[in-house]
């Protein structure tokens, strides 16, 4: 729409109109920004990164646990693969973003035009940039120590899912309890599926009523997915993956339902 005085000289019309953008520019802005927010904070690094590196050191160098008879490297890198995905998509986002939402950042973006949609895809898509960082490295270093993979897409499907399972609890622990409470629980969370949600030991290790139960667990299903895929060479193990999507489901739905800004 153009003005046009008297002179006959086509202006263009100036006048502001503010809105929303599109939803996908959004999503990858919002994405972009996380992303370097929580690169920047030593805390998640050494969460994410540290921690996972100097466990594939100790596990696979030492002889602190007994293994089944394979590699020390070919039994404990599945399950530090998926302890740096719980570090990353659970831990270190829910206390990131308790700690927004305490200092006020989570409210001043309610004020915006962008949806929560948007906040919590945005911080899932930036999860996944860490996590392709935390996996080029462990498995790196697991194939120096002779890590021996024998199939990897089925691999990426579970990450992928696991990923969206531990953001949606993550982001709802987050947006539910405060920044100190989530602290608390988030690190007794990580604490406790790291010695009892099939991470770093096998579900076969426990009991079998033990087992029964934990399996269900989404730490346990992307645990012995990523076993199934790389110690056997299965394609996709489909009980862990639809119990990673049920988890993810269910875990986004309560966070959009009862994520709260402030």
């Amino acid at each position: 729409m153009t003005g046009q005085p008297a002179g006959g000289v086509d202006f263009p019309d100036l006048t502001p109109d503010p809105g929303a953008g599109p939803l996908p520019r959004m999503l990858l802005a919002q994405a972009a920004i996380e992303l370097r927010l929580a690169l920047r904070q030593g805390e998640q690094v050494l969460l994410t990164l540290i921690i996972p590196v100097l466990l594939t050191l100790l596990l696979v160098l030492g002889s602190l646990v007994e293994t089944d008879g394979s590699s020390r490297a070919d039994y404990f890198l599945p399950g530090i693969l998926a302890l740096a995905v719980v570090s990353s998509s659970f831990t270190g986002l829910a206390i990131a973003t308790a700690f927004e939402r305490k200092y006020g950042v989570l409210k001043r973006l309610g004020a915006t035009a962008m949806p929560r949609s948007v906040l919590l895809g945005g911080k899932t898509l930036a999860v996944l940039g860490i996590e392709a960082v935390q996996l080029f490295v462990l498995g790196a270093l697991g194939l120096l120590l002779g890590w021996e993979p024998r199939a990897v897409l089925g691999a990426v499907v579970l990450v992928l899912l696991g990923t969206a399972a531990f953001a949606a609890l993550g982001l709802l622990l987050a947006g539910t309890l405060r920044a100190e409470a989530t602290l608390a629980a988030a690190n007794l969370i990580w604490f406790l599926l790291l010695l009892g949600g099939g991470l770093l030991l096998p579900l076969s290790r426990l009991s079998d009523s033990a087992a029964a139960v934990l399996q269900f667990l989404p730490s346990a299903a992307l645990a012995d997915g990523l076993r199934a895929v790389f110690q056997a060479g299965a394609g996709l193990p489909v009980r862990p993956a639809l119990i990673l999507l049920a988890w993810s489901v269910v875990g986004f739905a309560a966070a959009v339902r009862w994520f709260r800004w402030e």
